[in-house]
């Protein structure tokens, strides 16, 4: 008779510094493991203190306390399948990444992580120690190999625990969404199996944490490679696997293999969940934002209803003598179509009053820059007192092609908490309008069909703060911008690429001086979500001062 073994996956959302939250999440999951009759529950690479922890784990009481809800979980869960769980463990003198072993109501082994990820928006080089490699462990009638996240992506921890017994591998991780994240995993993940003729047990977690976004999508890989199980994307799930050993090795039986989506679509419900997470996991319910009757504030509308729902996201319209008919038209449009509720507060007489109050230290110059970006500063003074007197976060609606080349004004429409698509580009920007408008899913809370007028993704782009102005008057075209600026920022590429390209030199050259002088506003910008590997605030560290130029 062939030989079994059921792995129950817990792909959950835990909460960075809620550590006895989460753990009563792995008791409620050890439950329904137990009552399919499983051998172990497999949980998420440091999921009892959520991740990333950043520097908080270095915090002595911080990291016992996580040990400590650790242990209590072993024989509280001794009856029952074992428990594999991610958490810190501080061990003569030194701080590890670790996945902890339970069994029989004791900590049967601890694995500690031996690769480091040290790039991107990781720094665990600066947190912990690297381990050694840990060898299998039993767990019923299986012997399984653990490479933790980093571990399982070179071929040295998994070939050694294959090399010392290992039938199955099991590799925990906290994996952060990117586009196209998900191909690169598989094709590490089918590399491994190929080298080691194992099956392997991908095990993601989900949710927001800062701006990062986990993604789940976890999986099980058969020996050769082939797919076993796909589990969704940003979706919680806990799923039985069962393995069949008929004496040529373990093999999981096949079960759901959940679509993932386009592109477009991921993207997109990273931004909801994104925004989501951020204000759950922060204690807000609602939000409010400055609805202009653009496109950027149309999509973060868009997002936020469909993150919290239309009644939990406030719309203020805030109309100058410059603001066009057909922007109040189209923002009330948006707000209508979302059912959201709608306020307006008009800005004139307030504008009017900043300027006598310094019309006596203004005598003398002509109207600038300065006079538009006092429209926009006391937009954002009344929209950050709507959010302090209401209690209502306020969301903050540059995308990264604005923020790239600091086309926004710090104080004004920069204020705000959270960003949803202060990673995505303007031209993206109008192809999520246009995807969200032939897409709903179960999971968007607002009404589904074309949210967001085609006149307002259609029509050219204006901060409107002075008489005519269009954004093509400061910048370049969008698709030229975000062309230039895909080269600089995602791909560190030379001017002398870009030109070689086919982009005109002078402009590349000032979008070039454009994104290096505008640093220091996006250190000062709120978080957004990430979508990309090369999202402006971990991914890239530029200094805030800095003279060099590529003059190539």
């Amino acid at each position: 008779m062939a030989r079994q073994f059921r792995l129950t996956l817990a792909q959950l959302n835990p909460t960075v510094g809620a550590i006895d939250a989460n753990a009563d999440r792995a008791r409620e999951a050890w439950a329904e493991a137990r009552a399919a009759g499983a051998d172990m529950l497999a949980l998420p690479e440091m999921f009892v203190t959520g991740y990333q922890t950043q520097d908080l784990v270095m915090k002595p009481a911080f990291a016992e306390h996580a040990m400590r809800a650790i242990e209590a979980l072993a024989p509280e869960c001794a009856d029952g399948p074992a428990i594999g769980i991610g958490g810190p463990l501080r061990e003569g003198g030194h701080l590890y990444n670790a996945w902890h072993v339970l069994e029989d109501g004791r900590v049967h082994v601890v694995l500690r992580k031996h690769m480091l990820p040290n790039d991107s928006v990781f720094d665990e080089c600066r947190l912990y120690t690297p381990g050694d490699i840990s060898g299998p462990y039993g767990i019923g009638p299986a012997r399984i190999g653990t490479p933790i996240c980093e571990d399982a992506w070179s071929e040295d921890v998994p070939e050694a625990q294959a090399e010392s017994g290992a039938e199955l591998l099991v590799v925990p991780n906290g994996s952060p969404y990117s586009r196209g994240r998900h191909d690169t995993r598989m094709g590490h993940m089918v590399a491994r199996v190929v080298e080691t003729g194992l099956p392997l047990v991908y095990l993601n977690m989900v949710g927001g944490q800062d701006d990062q976004v986990f993604d789940g999508a976890s999986f099980v890989l058969n020996p050769g490679g082939a797919l076993a199980v796909q589990l969704p994307p940003f979706d919680e799930a806990i799923a039985h696997v069962d393995f069949e050993d008929d004496g040529q090795g373990w093999r999981a039986v096949p079960g759901a293999r959940a679509v993932l989506g386009d592109v477009l679509e991921l993207d997109y419900r990273a931004m909801v969940e994104g925004t989501r997470d951020y204000l759950r996991k922060s204690g807000f319910g609602k939000v409010l934002l400055g609805l202009s009757g653009g496109v950027d504030s149309a999509l973060v509308a868009t997002i936020a209803a469909d993150a919290l729902g239309p009644s939990n996201v406030r719309c203020v319209l805030m109309p100058s003598e410059f603001t066009s008919r057909e922007s109040l038209e189209d923002a009330a449009a948006v707000a209508e179509n979302l059912g959201c509720p709608l306020d307006e507060l008009a800005i004139d007489d307030a504008r009017a009053a900043i300027a006598d109050t310094l019309a006596p230290l203004f005598a003398g110059r002509a109207a600038d820059v300065t006079e538009e970006n006092i429209q926009s500063r006391l937009r954002g003074l009344m929209l950050m007192a709507l959010s302090n007197k209401f209690g209502e976060m306020l969301l903050t609606t540059g995308n990264k092609s604005e923020l790239a080349v600091g086309y926004a004004t710090i104080y004004g429409d920069m204020n705000g908490g959270y960003n949803p698509i202060k990673d995505l580009y303007k031209t993206r920007v109008f192809a999520t309008c246009r995807w969200r408008n032939a897409h709903h899913r179960p999971w968007m809370a607002a009404p589904d069909g074309a949210v967001i007028p085609e006149r307002v993704v259609a029509k050219p782009p204006s901060a409107e703060l002075a008489a005519g102005q269009r954004d093509e008057d400061s910048l370049p075209p969008y698709d030229t911008l975000d062309a230039i600026l895909e080269g600089l920022v995602d791909r560190d590429a030379a001017v002398a690429d870009l030109v070689a390209e086919g982009h005109a030199r002078e402009t590349v050259k000032a979008v070039e001086r454009l994104l290096c002088t505008s640093e220091w506003k996006r250190f000062q910008s709120a978080p957004g979500t990430r979508l990309t590997r090369r999202a402006f605030w971990l991914d890239r560290r530029y200094p805030m001062v800095n003279r060099w130029r590529d003059e190539g």
